[in-house]
C-alpha cells in the first residue's frame, strides 16, 4: 500500500506566500477504502442471503448505506478544521510499464462525495422501504440499489481512471437493472436500454480520452497526469485539446448534457426513489465530478484550456433548453427531471467558466432540495396512484407534511434567499460575470461567458416559473383524482423533513464574506491555478436572479393558481409556435429514431440478419459438421481399433492365465517332479552349450 501526501502542489492552498498544510487524514483516511466496499458488499450478500432475512435484505442495504453516511459525515466535519489530503493504493497488476492499481483518494472533492452519496442514500433507502413494500422483486431492488450506490462510490474514490472507468461501468449496469426494474412494460424495458446505450455512445470519448492522457504521462493515476500539467509536460501537451475533449463527451453522457439528454427523462420508469438518488447524488453528478477531479488540465493554459469553451456553451444549452421543456411536462416525474438536466447545465457552464468552486458548490446543494423533490413527488404518487398533474391538486390539504416540504424544496430550487439554492446560484452567476472579462480572450470565451450569463439569468426565470406550475397543480385549488389521498407513512415522511432541513442550510457554509467553509474545505486545493470563486456578493448578479426568480413565481402564480372543474382547463397556457416546438422535445428523439435507431433497425438490421444467417451460420454449422464427422470418425478407430486392440490383449492375457492356472494344482510331489525335471534341463544345457 502507498500514500501519496501532498506531493504535489496542485493539491495545495496558496494563501500569497503561505501555503496551507493539510492533515493525511489519519486512519479514517488509511481505511476509507471501506467505503465503497461495504455496499458493494451489501449488494452480494442481498442476493444470496436477502430472502431469507427479517426484513428481506433491506437491513443490509440501508445498514451499508448508514456506515457511509456515518463515514462521509466524520470526514466531511474533519476536513472543515484541517484540510486533508490523502492517496492509498494497492497495485494489482503490470500493464508494461504502467501500474494497475486500486486505490482511493481522500480529499476535499471525495470527500463532499462521500458526505452527499452516504447522507442522501441513507435517507433515499430508509424511504424505499415503504415505497417498495409489497413489490414482488423488493429484495432485488435493493441489492441493484445497493450496487448503484457502491458503484458511484467506486467512482469518486478512483485515483486513476483504470478504477473510474470501472466504477462509471458499474453504476451504467446498475442503473440499467433500476430504470428497468418494471420490465414486463416494454416502455420501461426499452427506457433502460435507451439509457444504456446512449451511455455507452458518450463513454467511447471517455475510454479514448483516458488512454490519451495515461499513455502521454505513462500512468493511469490522476496525482500523475495532474503532475504532468503542473511541469507543463510537453507530452500530455501534445494531445490535451482531442484528450480533454474526449473525456467531456464522456461526461456529457453521464450528466445528460445536451444532445445526449434525452436518456435521463425516460428514466423515470424506474421506481422513485431510484429517480432520488440518481438525480441527487449519483449517476449524473459523475461527470461534472469527472471535469471537477482533471479541473487542472482544463484550466492550465497550453493543456485543455480551450475544451472549456465547449464546455460552458453545452451547460449553458443545457440548462436553457431542457428547463424550456419542463413548462410543457403534465408528469411530475418528468418536470423533475427536466429540472436536473437544467441544473447540471448550470453547474457545468461553471466548471467551462473556470469557477471549481460555484459548480460543485451547487452539486452540493442541489442534491438536498432536488433528492426532497422527487422523493416528494414520490409520495404524491403513493398517495394518488398516479404521474399527471391531471390527477392532483388541493394536496396540501391531505398531505401537509408533504406539501410543506416540496415547497421548501422549490423556494431552494428557484434560489430564493436563505434557502440552499440561492447562494449556490448566486456563486455561478457571480462566476459567470467574473468570467466574461476574464475568460481566455484568446478563444473568445469573454463573449462566450455573456451570452451564456444571460441564458443562466433568463434559466432562473424559467425555473421558478415551472415549479410554481408544479406547485400549484399538485398541491393548491381542488383535488381532481380518484380514491382518497393521504400522507405518506412515517418512514417516508420524515427523510422529507431531514431533507428539507438541509435544503435551508445547507447554502449557509459557503455565504460570501460571512463563511467560506466549503471554499476552503473542497475548493482550496485549485486555488494555486487561478480557480475563480466569490469572496463578497456580486450585488447586480444577485438582484438579478433574485428579480428572475421572483418574476418567474409571480407570472406562475397568476397563471396557475387560479382553479378550474379540470386541471386540463386549468393548465391551458401555452405560447404558439414554441410550446408545440416544446412538446416535442425539439424532436430531437425524432431525429434520433429516424437517423440512427430505425437505419439501424432496418437495413441495417436486415443487412446484419443476412450475414449472420446466411455467411455466420454456414461457417458455424460447416464447422459443426466437420466435427461431427471428425468425432464419427475418432469414434470408430476408437471403438475397432483401440478398444480391439486393447480387448483383445486383455483376451489373451485371460487365456495365457488360465493355462498358467493349471499347473497351480498344490501338490508339493508335482512341483518337486518339475523342479527336478527343470535341474535336469539346466544341467543338460551347460553340458551340451558350455563347451
Amino acid at each position: 500500500m502507498t500514500n501519496f501526501f501532498s506531493t504535489l502542489s496542485i493539491l495545495a492552498a496558496a494563501e500569497g506566500d503561505k501555503v496551507v498544510e493539510f492533515s493525511d487524514g489519519g486512519t479514517l483516511a488509511e481505511f476509507a477504502w471501506l467505503i465503497p466496499v461495504v455496499p458493494l458488499l451489501a449488494a452480494f450478500a442481498i442476493v444470496f442471503w436477502g430472502k431469507k432475512l427479517p426484513q428481506k435484505g433491506w437491513e443490509l442495504a440501508v445498514g451499508a448505506m448508514g456506515f457511509v453516511g456515518l463515514y462521509g459525515t466524520v470526514l466531511f466535519l474533519s476536513n472543515f478544521s484541517q484540510g486533508i489530503t490523502y492517496e492509498g493504493s494497492v497495485n494489482i497488476a503490470q500493464l508494461g510499464d504502467m501500474a494497475v492499481e486500486w486505490g482511493w483518494m481522500v480529499d476535499g472533492l471525495s470527500i463532499m462525495m462521500y458526505f452527499v452519496v452516504g447522507v442522501v442514500g441513507t435517507l433515499v433507502f430508509v424511504y424505499a422501504r415503504s415505497y417498495m413494500d409489497g413489490d414482488i422483486r423488493f429484495t432485488w431492488f435493493f441489492a441493484s440499489f445497493s450496487l448503484f450506490a457502491g458503484g458511484m462510490l467506486v467512482l469518486v474514490s478512483a485515483a486513476n481512471f483504470i478504477q473510474l472507468i470501472v466504477g462509471w461501468e458499474l453504476v451504467g449496469v446498475a442503473s440499467y437493472l433500476l430504470i428497468g426494474h418494471y420490465w414486463e412494460s416494454h416502455e420501461n424495458s426499452s427506457a433502460a436500454i435507451k439509457a444504456f446505450l446512449v451511455n455507452k455512445v458518450a463513454d467511447v470519448g471517455l475510454f479514448i480520452g483516458a488512454i490519451m492522457m495515461s499513455v502521454s504521462v505513462g500512468s493511469f493515476r490522476f496525482t500523475d497526469i495532474l503532475h504532468a500539467v503542473e511541469e507543463h509536460d510537453g507530452t500530455l501537451s501534445q494531445v490535451a485539446f482531442w484528450a480533454g475533449l474526449a473525456v467531456f463527451i464522456g461526461a456529457m453522457g453521464k450528466s445528460a448534457q445536451f444532445p445526449f439528454h434525452v436518456w435521463l427523462p425516460d428514466a423515470m420508469a424506474g421506481p422513485t426513489p431510484v429517480s432520488a438518488l440518481m438525480h441527487a447524488a449519483t449517476m449524473v453528478t459523475a461527470g461534472v465530478y469527472l471535469v471537477g477531479r482533471l479541473f487542472p488540465f482544463y484550466l492550465t493554459e497550453g493543456f485543455a484550456e480551450e475544451v472549456r469553451v465547449v464546455i460552458i456553451i453545452v451547460g449553458a444549452l443545457t440548462l436553457f433548453l431542457t428547463g424550456l421543456i419542463a413548462l410543457v411536462q403534465n408528469d411530475i416525474k418528468k418536470v423533475l427531471a427536466y429540472s436536473t438536466l437544467s441544473q447540471l447545465g448550470y453547474m457545468m457552464a461553471a466548471m467551462g467558466a473556470g469557477a471549481y468552486t460555484a459548480g460543485l458548490f451547487h452539486l452540493f446543494t442541489h442534491a438536498f432540495f432536488k433528492a426532497l423533490l422527487f422523493l416528494g413527488a414520490g409520495s404524491v404518487i403513493h398517495a394518488v396512484h398516479s404521474n399527471n398533474m391531471s390527477d392532483m391538486g388541493g394536496l396540501r390539504k391531505y398531505m401537509p407534511w408533504t406539501y410543506r416540504t416540496f415547497v421548501v424544496a422549490s423556494m431552494a430550487l428557484a434560489g430564493l434567499p436563505i434557502f440552499a439554492g440561492f447562494f449556490s446560484k448566486d456563486e455561478i452567476l457571480a462566476s459567470l460575470n467574473y468570467a466574461s472579462s476574464n475568460f481566455s480572450a484568446s478563444v473568445g470565451g469573454g463573449s462566450v461567458a455573456t451570452v451564456v450569463l444571460v441564458m443562466a439569468i433568463a434559466g432562473a426565470f424559467i425555473t421558478a416559473f415551472y415549479m410554481t406550475r408544479t406547485v400549484a397543480l399538485t398541491f393548491f385549488g381542488e383535488y381532481k383524482g380518484h380514491g382518497e389521498p393521504h400522507e405518506s407513512p412515517k418512514l417516508m415522511y420524515v427523510p422529507l423533513i431531514i431533507l428539507g432541513a438541509f435544503s435551508v442550510a445547507a447554502g449557509w457554509i459557503n455565504i460570501p464574506g460571512i463563511t467560506s467553509w466549503f471554499t476552503d474545505a473542497v475548493g482550496a486545493r485549485f486555488q494555486i491555478v487561478a480557480d475563480h470563486h466569490a469572496t463578497s456578493f456580486d450585488v447586480p448578479m444577485l438582484v438579478l436572479g433574485l428579480a428572475a426568480a421572483l418574476g418567474g413565481i409571480a407570472l406562475g402564480w397568476r397563471i396557475w393558481m387560479p382553479d378550474r372543474e379540470t386541471q386540463s382547463a386549468r393548465d391551458t397556457f401555452r405560447i404558439n409556435g414554441l410550446y408545440p416546438l416544446l412538446e416535442n422535445k425539439y424532436f430531437i428523439d425524432d431525429f434520433y429514431m429516424g437517423a440512427i435507431v430505425r437505419p439501424l433497425r432496418g437495413p441495417v438490421a436486415r443487412s446484419v440478419d443476412w450475414f449472420n444467417g446466411h455467411v455466420l451460420d454456414l461457417v458455424v454449422n460447416g464447422a459443426g459438421f466437420m466435427a461431427a464427422a471428425t468425432g464419427k470418425l475418432v469414434y470408430g478407430f476408437d471403438q475397432r481399433g483401440l478398444d480391439g486392440a486393447i480387448n483383445a490383449s486383455a483376451g489373451g492375457a485371460g487365456k495365457m492365465g488360465g493355462l498358467l492356472r493349471l499347473t497351480q494344482t498344490g501338490r508339493i510331489q508335482q512341483y518337486v517332479v518339475g523342479m527336478f525335471i527343470g535341474a535336469i534341463v539346466i544341467v543338460a544345457g551347460f553340458v551340451f552349450f558350455g563347451q
